[in-house]
């Protein structure tokens, strides 16, 4: 009897500067075309940046980031854990009234976040949150 299928999964501690998100993307795209992943990498790129850049942004002090990706048969779930114990804003569902502005640079990340991803959240971890977002993959 085959033994059920294991995830991938990788784990990388992250510089707390804005060089940090092309190297999380980078990582992200190796590993889903490693895994042979049918996950869309260039969405998966995309959230993924928006994680990390938000965690640069809004997590205090410099302790690293630590990025997660987890490769299953059906779908692929990216974590970026911070020292930040705040839940981000709107990611699980819009707050009324606040819609992002198309104008400005910023506010639109974790819309994106939510639009694109087959499922997305946030939970308190043992030193700030980690915040996740799943793609569906294909046969």
């Amino acid at each position: 009897m085959p033994e059920p299928h294991s995830p991938a999964s990788w784990r990388i501690a992250l510089p707390h500067t804005v060089a940090a998100v092309p190297i999380a993307r980078a990582l992200v795209r190796t590993a889903l075309i490693d895994i042979g992943s049918t996950a869309d990498t260039d969405t998966a790129e995309l959230l993924t940046a928006e994680l990390v850049a938000n965690a640069v942004e809004h997590a205090p002090g410099h302790a690293p980031i630590e990025l997660l990706i987890e490769l299953l048969p059906t779908q692929c779930q990216v974590e970026v854990r911070d020292s930040n114990p705040t839940p981000p804003g709107d990611l699980t569902a819009p707050v009324p009234g606040c819609e992002p502005d198309p104008w400005q640079e910023h506010g639109r990340g974790l819309l994106l976040i939510r639009t694109l991803s087959s499922s997305c959240g946030h939970r308190p971890t043992a030193s700030g949150k980690a915040v996740w977002f799943t793609l569906t993959a294909g046969p």
